[in-house]
């Protein structure tokens, strides 16, 4: 490689690596926890619908169901919804809810064609609902008992009719502690919080869909999840879909008020950020100009360094570029690590890690050109 060239990847990498950085650390003072406020009195506790759906749950909704009677400060139901499971899940919680008032099991009507069932379930959830503030959970998501109230408090704090966060993602297996930490390293690196609450501009939508919050009138008034009903990613897509409609949407940390294991091995991983990347990262607009900046700020910053140690000669000045970069792409996993309390492997490898996604979001993009169909709990889908 020509000094020139070295010189240019230098500069690019370290100019790709410092900007998600700097972002990244302002952003973390933004994104905080929500604050508890205890209800004085049982009168003015609010009232919350849990909303859970479920297609083939058996192993954990009782957990899911069960962290939910811990909560504090609010009065609430837990309204599952069935998805035509074939595994027991819904004795499991016929169970519960004889034994439980809070309780109550739904059955989802067939899916209409041209929805995925995840959203077609949630739709038919708000339908049933009893409390005007709607709490969309993941049956593999569980609640600490402060995590509603909090989370009640920032919705009314913020004004934002559709507020979500983050739990904290544990993890097991290999791709699990490489790649699901990328979340928060995505998210704090490449959207300006602070723009983000200054306006309602759709481009900085962002939400986690294994928690949202959303207030009744203003979910049906936006169309709800019939207005996304054959989207994949509903995290992203619904906080959209607010914003579309001038709605303001918010995002607190609640890593410690709420948990998933959202895979378990190396296929659900792949599938499962494979199925909706076309609507994130993957997007035909975006994966190129995103692919480009990650590559240069957050893989050749290593490569560069590898080449220093193998004893390729650069002037001091470039030297410090490269030493910049790497300093500026791992400096964020460091704080999200800590922060987040993610599996510290993951931020060893870091380049690794952002290679494995680039590759998924680009097997998604291809599976989509090809009129591949996704499979997502045994049901297929046409190319996202």
């Amino acid at each position: 490689m020509s000094s020139v060239m070295f010189y240019t990847l230098s500069v690019a990498s370290m100019l790709c690596a410092l900007t998600p950085a700097v972002l990244f650390v302002m952003n973390l003072r933004r994104y905080e926890a929500p604050a508890l406020l205890i209800p004085d009195s049982d009168e003015r506790r609010p009232g919350v619908s849990v909303l859970i759906p479920a297609r083939d749950e058996a192993h954990g909704i009782e957990a899911a169901v069960s962290s939910v009677f811990t909560s504090l400060g609010v009065q609430f139901e837990v309204v599952v919804m069935d998805d035509h499971s074939t595994d027991g899940t819904g004795a499991i919680v016929a169970a519960m809810a004889a034994r439980d008032a809070r309780v109550r099991l739904e059955l989802a009507p067939k899916l209409p064609p041209g929805w995925n069932g995840k959203q077609h379930t949630c739709w038919s959830l708000a339908h049933v609902a009893k409390y005007d503030t709607f709490c969309f959970v993941d049956a593999d998501v569980r609640l600490e008992p402060d995590a509603l109230v909090r989370m009640v408090a920032f919705m009314e704090l913020t004004q934002a009719p559709l507020v979500s966060g983050f739990p904290r993602q544990e993890t097991g297996t290999f791709l699990e502690w490489l790649l699901l930490p990328l979340i928060h390293f995505v998210l704090l690196g490449f959207l300006p919080l602070d723009r983000m609450r200054r306006s309602t501009d759709p481009a900085f939508a962002a939400g986690c869909g294994q928690f949202m919050m959303v207030d009744r009138g203003s979910y049906f008034a936006a169309g709800g999840h019939a207005a996304i009903k054959a989207t994949m990613h509903d995290g992203l897509l619904l906080p959209k879909l607010f914003r579309q409609h001038g709605m303001k949407t918010d995002l607190a940390d609640i890593t410690d008020y709420a948990r998933c294991r959202m895979y378990r091995n190396a296929g659900q991983v792949w599938q499962g950020l494979a199925k909706n990347a076309t609507e994130g990262i993957a997007a035909p607009v975006r994966i190129l100009p995103i692919s480009l900046v990650l590559v240069l700020g957050q893989i050749v910053p290593y490569l560069l360094a590898i080449s220093l140690l193998a004893g390729h000669e650069v002037k001091p000045e470039v030297a410090v570029y490269i030493a910049v970069a790497v300093a500026a792409a791992w400096f964020p996993r460091v704080l999200a690590a800590r922060a987040f309390r993610q599996d510290w492997r993951g931020a060893l490898l870091h380049p690794l890690g952002i290679a494995v996604l680039l590759a998924i979001q680009w097997y998604s993009l291809t599976r989509k050109l090809t009129g591949g169909a996704v499979s997502w709990k045994s049901r297929a889908y046409a190319g996202e």
